[in-house]
């Protein structure tokens, strides 16, 4: 060991980067993250024992704290400098316990010291003011495992006798579970309602042409659902035609738009899945490169501060630094009178120590563009404009709105725009909306310059049908936004969170909504109806206010978990004499919508009758292998559906509507539009199939295929009109200048540009992309829209020789690879959320499969060889032994 002093971090590339601040008198290793872990067995938490703990340092992270232990052998200092978290604290403590457990520490100078940023700034200054280990962070470490742990091992064995087929459930992920099965059975259970409405094109004296919509008639102000038919809106549209419209009031007023404040963990994960289309996982994966340091010109530099935390808090030298190059970048007239300060939402300051910033604002993403991949500059360049912006002056809007009514006052028309008249902050940066509704339609237009007694004159009116559209279902942004809101776990979980849901096939990713899985709204019907208290939001909120009041000492960590644990034991005790036909019965009726159409009455129990036997009700059932639907005269009638194959019944199509299916008017055409089932899958079409006539043509009314993932059944009207328009036109390339489309062709959803066509990724949406997102996946495509490039990428260097080990994907998937073995990475996990800790657990699964593999094969071929050599020499004296043939 070269020094006396010994500094513990959690990551190799952490280790590297601090090595070289710190210099030779310290020896900087790495963790890798936890060493010790609560056994997956029962027992490992003892609520009779005051909830003690059995903790296990586990094979991977033996060699870790054997290196650790045998460098503080003869050390004067060690220092724990694990990350600023919850989760740092007790790693440190975890690293404590083992070396004391060793009677490694002795007379050691054990000081705990934190980095929330890697500079060499912050780490020299960090190492000057160390400190001792924070306790109540600790038991509130030690209050979330137990509580995670006992929730776990006691709800997971219930399900998987009660609910076959079911896999785990866990405390916080079950929660945000039911969010997505509550979201799905509002949007299942959702009726859509009509609404008309008319628009009226304008134009003033000077010949500038302005659009108005109907917003009163006969005197009477219009509800959204006032005009509810087409018989409504033609008289509506009548009386607009009248024509004679003055203008009677004109409204205008100023506005400020604020900037948003800078990056938390929480808002940095929504943005960047709005913005870049990267999951949560991927997101705190580029952050954690980002943080712990990247090579500029020959010197490690960590670009952003720590990116798990709650506050939006900046520091005073960061905001000095902003308002400096702003004045100097943008001018003046961009910087406000005084710092912009926002006010943190988190409740432990220990927990929240500042926003998600670059370092250096004066390291401009340009600056660094050489040195960073393609994805970790798109990240480091959002952070680092929504750090800037959150210093910038506000925006000024003007919004107009006009007021018309026609000759004789029978109709009124209203006219509103809004114009920037001072870009502020928005000159760098917009922030992103989910689910936006129809009024930011309104939001840029400009209206020309009008004043009372002004006396347009009315173009053209046309009425427009429109629908009421079902609650979106969530997105990674939207989740987790939702579960920030309700006070469902914490930022630095959301990741882990959404990953677990997907592992376990609860829930999957389809253009990227979250959409349930059958065996996810079984689970969840399950534990809504017999735990609904302990998965209910406003519990499992207050649940975490206490562990927050944990860490903040104001509440005892062992009597938080005796008071959940002594009622949760209850529960369990009484969810465990249910019968088998309790639970069937209870799931039956809370799923039964979904599994079985209900009628206009709400009652599912036409859609029940057993196709096969007639007179037999459908229910729910459990098997060794999971849930089915069986009828109720079994075994008489041997009926049965999987969950999974919800149109089909014993290979017949179980969907009782009959094709084709009249949709409605188109809001054009006035054609109807109709479902129709083919040789090769359903479709809609516009208007009737013509009559053919003796030799002519055959002409065929457009038509257009469903989705692979749309149900014929559910297929609405303004989905369908949707469908027809395709391919539609998104705009012209902002580089190339030629047209770009979206459309579905024999191999699913594309993208044309020019001559080349791109598929489009499954997560996107041919009926909504729009041309910014196409921009992006043409750019990402190669020549002539042949695929998508992979190139390898690195990860870093191999403990065992250094050599580097990679990322990359095959012909049979992604991988990583160190030498000359490859290992497969497992379906279902991102290829760039993959660290560097788990590619080497990866490979060397693979090289002992490998030198097993081996290993068999070298006992065959000896086993192999012994036999033949045995035959050979049992010939051998078998001839010896016969006798001589006599000469004949």
């Amino acid at each position: 060991m070269s020094g006396q002093n010994v500094v513990v971090v959690e990551s190799p590339a952490k280790a590297k980067t601090i090595n070289k601040y710190l210099g030779g008198d310290f020896h900087v290793l790495a963790s890798y993250g936890h060493v010790r872990d609560l056994p997956p067995k029962d027992g490992s938490v003892d609520p009779d024992q005051g909830f003690e703990m059995k903790w296990e340092v586990d094979a991977r992270a033996k060699k870790r704290i054997d290196d650790i232990a045998k460098a503080c052998k003869g050390a004067s200092n060690l220092y724990l400098a694990t990350d600023p978290d919850r989760e740092g604290e007790a790693i440190s403590w975890h690293i404590q316990q083992e070396l004391e457990r060793r009677r490694i520490l002795g007379s050691l100078n054990v000081q705990r010291v934190v980095f929330h940023e890697i500079t060499k700034s912050a780490v020299t200054g960090a190492m000057a003011a160390p400190r001792a280990l924070n306790d109540e962070l600790i038991e509130a470490y030690l209050a979330r495992r137990a509580l995670d742990y006992l929730v776990g091992f006691t709800l997971s064995p219930v399900l998987w006798r009660k609910l076959p087929g079911a896999k785990s459930a866990g405390r916080v992920q079950s929660v945000a579970l039911r969010l997505i099965c509550e979201r799905e059975a509002e949007i299942e259970a959702f009726v859509p309602r009509e609404y008309w409405s008319i628009e009226a094109m304008l134009e003033t004296a000077d010949g500038t042409p302005f659009k108005a919509r109907l917003v009163s008639l006969e005197g009477k102000k219009l509800g959204k659902f006032d005009l509810p038919d087409a018989d409504t809106a033609g008289r509506a549209l009548a009386a607009v035609n009248k024509g004679g419209y003055t203008v009677s009031s004109v409204e205008r007023k100023q506005v400020k738009k604020h900037p948003s404040a800078p990056f938390t963990t929480s808002t940095l994960q929504q943005e960047s899945s709005r913005k870049l289309y990267f999951g949560a996982t991927k997101t705190m994966t580029l952050a954690q490169k980002l943080y712990e340091g990247i090579e500029l010109k020959g010197e490690t530099v960590g670009l952003i501060t720590y990116m798990r935390t709650d506050s939006t808090v900046m520091s005073g030298e960061a905001i000095s630094a902003a308002r400096t190059m702003i004045s100097g970048v943008y001018g003046p007239d961009y910087l406000p009178s005084g710092p912009r300060q926002y006010r943190s939402k988190a409740k432990n300051a220990q927990e929240a120590h500042e926003c998600i910033r670059p370092t250096d604002i004066r390291r401009r993403p340009e600056h660094v563009a050489p040195y960073l991949e393609r994805d970790q500059l798109r990240l480091y360049e959002l952070i680092w404009k929504r750090a800037v912006a959150s210093q910038m002056e506000s925006a000024v809007l003007d919004q107009v709105s006009v007021d018309l009514n026609n000759s004789d006052s029978s109709a009124g028309l209203r006219a509103t725009g809004s114009v920037i008249r001072f870009d502020g902050f928005l000159t760098l940066y917009r922030e992103d909306v989910d689910d936006r509704d129809e009024s930011d339609e309104e939001e840029g237009s400009r209206l020309p310059n009008m004043d009372e007694g002004d006396r347009p004159d009315l173009k053209s009116a046309e009425k427009n049908q429109h629908f009421t559209q079902p609650p979106p279902r969530f997105s990674e942004a939207s989740l987790v936004k939702r579960m920030e809101e309700l006070g469902i776990g914490r930022p630095s979980t959301y990741a882990s969170i959404l990953k677990v849901l997907q592992d376990r096939e609860y829930v999957r990713l389809d253009k990227r909504r979250f959409i349930p899985e059958d065996r996810g709204r079984l689970v969840t019907a399950f534990l809504s109806s017999f735990y609904d208290k302990y998965f209910d939001y406003d519990f499992t909120a207050e649940l975490e206010e206490k562990l927050d009041d944990i860490s903040g000492g104001r509440l005892d960590w062992r009597k938080v978990l005796a008071d959940f644990w002594d009622a949760f034991r209850a529960i369990t005790d009484h969810a465990l004499e249910l019968s088998g036909q309790e639970v069937r019965d209870t799931i039956d009726r809370v799923l039964g919508p979904h599994f079985f159409q209900p009628d206009e009455n709400g009652s599912t129990e036409e859609a029940r009758k057993c196709p096969s036997c007639g007179n037999g009700r459908l229910g729910l059932n459990f098997g060794r292998y999971g849930a089915f639907i069986t009828c109720s005269n079994y075994p008489d009638c041997r009926f049965t559906r999987n969950l999974d194959e919800a149109g089909t019944l014993n290979g017949e199509e179980a969907d009782a509507t009959e094709y084709p299916r009249l949709l409605g008017p188109h809001p054009e055409t006035g054609e109807d539009i109709s479902v129709r089932q083919g040789p090769y899958g359903y479709y809609v079409q516009l208007g009737d199939t013509p009559p053919a006539e003796k030799g002519k043509k055959k002409v065929k009314p457009k038509r257009a295929s469903l989705l692979k993932e749309m149900s014929p059944a559910s297929i609405d009207l303004p989905t369908a009109v949707r469908l027809l328009s395709l391919p539609r036109a998104l705009g012209d390339h902002p580089e190339s200048k030629l047209p770009v489309a979206a459309g579905i062709g024999r191999y699913g959803p594309y993208l044309k540009h020019g001559d080349a066509y791109v598929s489009l990724p499954k997560d996107d949406d041919v009926l909504t992309i729009g041309l910014n997102r196409a921009v992006t996946v043409l750019a990402e495509a190669g020549p002539k829209g042949k695929g998508r490039v992979n190139t390898a990428k690195e990860l870093g260097a191999h403990p065992s020789d250094g050599k580097p080990v990679t990322v990359g994907a095959g012909r049979f998937g992604p991988f990583v690879k160190h030498g000359k073995i490859y290992a497969s990475i497992p379906r279902g996990t991102e290829p760039d959320a993959v660290t560097l800790e788990e590619a080497v657990e990866l490979l060397a699964a693979k090289a002992a499969k490998k030198s097993a593999a081996k290993g068999n094969a070298k006992k065959a071929a000896a086993k192999s060889s012994t036999k033949k050599a045995a035959k050979k020499s049992k010939t051998k004296k078998a001839a010896k032994k016969a006798p001589a043939r006599k000469a004949s």
